[in-house]
């Protein structure tokens, strides 16, 4: 006879059973279910947002009912997912500039080697910031296509996109400041918000005057405003 109690789990196999159940009974989010393994598989507002993202990169139209399609999911849900159109391409947006500008940070800051021609790790991110910006073939197509709208949802307060990105940039000149790297003539409360300035004009030039987006201008300007702090 068995000395094992009923309801006691009595080998490996028992005892598998019981923590696969009480995982599924404890991943009671989607996030949960998805780490536990137990999710589904449909389609989520992750997998909007990433179809969103390289339908974008292609140069393409983000268009609400063709991707809804895509997820082959109704566009009620979809609109619940990612709120709207605008607060979509806003959030692929800056998912773009913010990985160019960590990636830049990475090459140029915590104490690299000093960036071309002596310019601060600060001016050098901000100038391949722009000069990543201005050379990506998905951007250019949606400010040609939409221009008025990319100028709403990324120079005003129709979105956050401009406060977060004068975060960010805040936070890398002070960042550079602190660290002897960067002496800037301007008050450090102001500073962020007029590269941000300065980044737009240049970016966006085509649809303020008309004329062709020179990084080279912007990165001039820049390299002024942040001048090295370290001596070569």
């Amino acid at each position: 006879m068995s000395m094992t109690p009923r309801n006691s789990p009595g080998t490996a196999q028992d005892r598998s059973r019981v923590i696969a159940a009480r995982s599924r009974r404890l991943a009671d989010t989607p996030l949960q279910r998805q780490l536990a393994g137990t999710a589904t598989g449909r389609p989520t507002a992750l997998d909007a947002f990433r179809q969103a993202h390289r339908t974008f990169l292609a140069g393409e139209r983000v268009d609400m009912h063709a991707l809804a399609r895509t997820l082959n999911v109704d566009r009620a849900t979809l609109y619940r997912w990612v709120g709207s159109r605008e607060q979509l391409l806003t959030e692929v947006l800056w998912s773009l500039i913010d990985r160019t500008i960590e990636t830049l940070r990475t090459a140029h800051s915590n104490g690299a080697p000093p960036a071309t021609n002596g310019e601060s790790a600060a001016a050098a991110v901000i100038i391949g910031t722009v000069r990543g910006v201005i050379a990506n073939p998905g951007m250019q197509r949606f400010l040609e296509r939409e221009g008025d709208l990319a100028l709403r949802l990324l120079t005003t307060k129709a979105t956050d996109f401009e406060a977060r990105l004068i975060a960010l940039i805040g936070q890398l000149v002070r960042e550079e400041a602190a660290a002897g790297r960067l002496h800037a003539a301007i008050p450090a409360d102001d500073l962020p918000y007029v590269l941000v300035r300065i980044m737009e004009s240049y970016i966006y030039l085509g649809l303020i005057t008309g004329e062709h987006p020179d990084p080279d201008r912007a990165a001039r300007v820049i390299s002024a405003l942040l001048p090295n702090g370290i001596e070569l």
